[in-house]
């Protein structure tokens, strides 16, 4: 198999068009879901009330999603859009492997490492 830039554009821009189209998806039902569920309920803005524990963590996260927790679903496709530029700079990093590219192997590792670094909170931006 030949990796050429052509190969590797149309292969990134499926990544991105299948990632976002996923997302959007996923996101469009869960709320059609939640509206149907809970669309008809009367907000209490009188007092505030952060959200749940199980909404504020990536295994609260998966876990609500995989019980159909509507509310759980919506945010795993808002992680599966955050994840889409993620996985085209992960598969970015392999092509620029494959077709022998150091310098841009390298660049795009070290991008690669700084948004992970970013995300897990091992890097804090100044203030």
């Amino acid at each position: 198999m030949h990796w050429n830039d052509d190969r590797v554009d149309r292969m990134i821009g499926t990544v991105l068009r299948t990632g976002v189209l996923s997302a959007a998806a996923i996101v469009l039902l869960a709320g059609a879901g939640f509206l149907l569920h809970s669309g008809s309920s009367i907000p209490n803005y009188h007092s505030f009330r952060g959200e749940p524990a199980e909404l504020r963590s990536i295994f609260g996260i998966i876990e609500g999603a995989l019980h159909g927790r509507p509310l759980c679903i919506i945010q795993f496709g808002l992680l599966a859009l955050i994840a889409t530029p993620i996985i085209r700079v992960a598969f970015s990093v392999f092509a620029f492997a494959v077709q022998r590219d150091r310098m841009y192997a390298i660049i795009t590792s070290v991008v690669f490492l700084v948004l992970l670094a970013s995300l897990t909170g091992l890097v804090h931006p100044p203030h």
